[in-house]
């Protein structure tokens, strides 16, 4: 049977993707045949594909590119990404949002295969609806949240072996609307969207007042009490990872699930006021490491 592989990517190498890398491979020790780095050489003895270009944002998707391609051929079965500058990106002409996006244009294995971004601590996990856009272009839909639960169901069962999982929908506006008084996108929509999910056998809860929901779900976590679901679903980027990062803002892995491979990441950026300094704590790709080992 062959053995299952990671990818590991050093990211932007003006931050402190390799240095945090280092260290929580020294701390992990995973066999030699579990592992694949991407971009630089730490000399630890793992098999390297080095990337070189002078070209930042080219060297950040390159690095992508060649872990995805991997994929592909299926040499690896996930990837760990260190922090880019989703800056340096654009700046090369690579016009994505973040390294998510990046992969989706690679790992997509058909047109309706969409990656989403799940937040995940032990049992606590928060899958963010939509990502990186203003508050002011917010728009949801049925049939949005429909496709995505589905995605994070099939993610739950598949890999986190939850045989039924329980996922709760957050409301999008305060106090799941007020019966329409403050907003009617939860009767309109999310209301329609979690009888839908019911009737084709995903358990779907709410929408919940987010803060209540997150009361709860935080004073479980602090006692280390079991979650009483699966997974919560936050409308948008802040909804769900202001709650987040406040719990456990460096266990928490950047999870994206929906694509040919699961890919983990740390829950912090490139630091580049850090870089050479050896004070990185590498406490988030430990456990972006971890976690993408037990999924896969």
């Amino acid at each position: 049977m062959k053995k299952n592989k990671i990818a590991i990517t050093t990211g932007d190498p003006l931050g402190i993707g390799e240095e945090v890398t280092y260290k929580a491979l020294n701390i992990l020790k995973p066999e030699k045949d579990d592992v694949i780095i991407i971009g630089k050489d730490l000399g630890l003895g793992y098999e390297t594909i080095e990337v070189d270009s002078t070209d930042i944002g080219k060297y950040c998707y390159d690095c992508l590119k060649i872990a995805s391609n991997l994929a592909i051929s299926n040499e690896i079965q996930g990837i760990v990404t260190s922090p880019v500058s989703k800056e340096a990106l654009n700046k090369s002409g690579y016009h994505y949002s973040g390294q998510t996006e990046v992969l989706e244009s690679f790992l997509a294995e058909n047109k309706d295969d969409k990656a989403e971004m799940v937040f995940i601590s032990n049992d606590l996990r928060v899958m963010l609806l939509t990502r990186h856009l203003p508050l002011s272009q917010i728009k949801i839909s049925k049939e949005m949240i429909v496709q995505k639960v589905l995605r994070l169901n099939k993610f739950l069962k598949e890999k986190c072996k939850i045989k039924y999982p329980k996922i709760a929908l957050c409301a999008l506006n305060p106090h799941a609307g007020e019966h329409g008084i403050l907003g009617t996108e939860e009767i309109d929509t999310i209301i329609p969207a979690v009888k839908e999910l019911n009737n084709e056998g995903v358990f779907t809860y709410g929408p919940y007042s987010a803060d209540g929901l997150f009361a709860k779900v935080g004073k479980k976590f602090q006692i280390k009490e079991q979650q009483e679901y699966d997974a919560i679903v936050a409308m948008y980027h802040d909804q769900g990872l202001c709650p987040v990062k406040a719990l456990c803002a460096n266990s928490a892995v950047n999870t994206t699930i929906g694509l040919r491979v699961v890919r983990t990441s740390p829950p912090y950026g490139t630091a580049y006021d850090i870089k050479g300094k050896n004070i990185a704590n590498p406490d988030g790709m430990v456990y972006a490491i971890r976690l993408l080992l037990k999924l896969i």
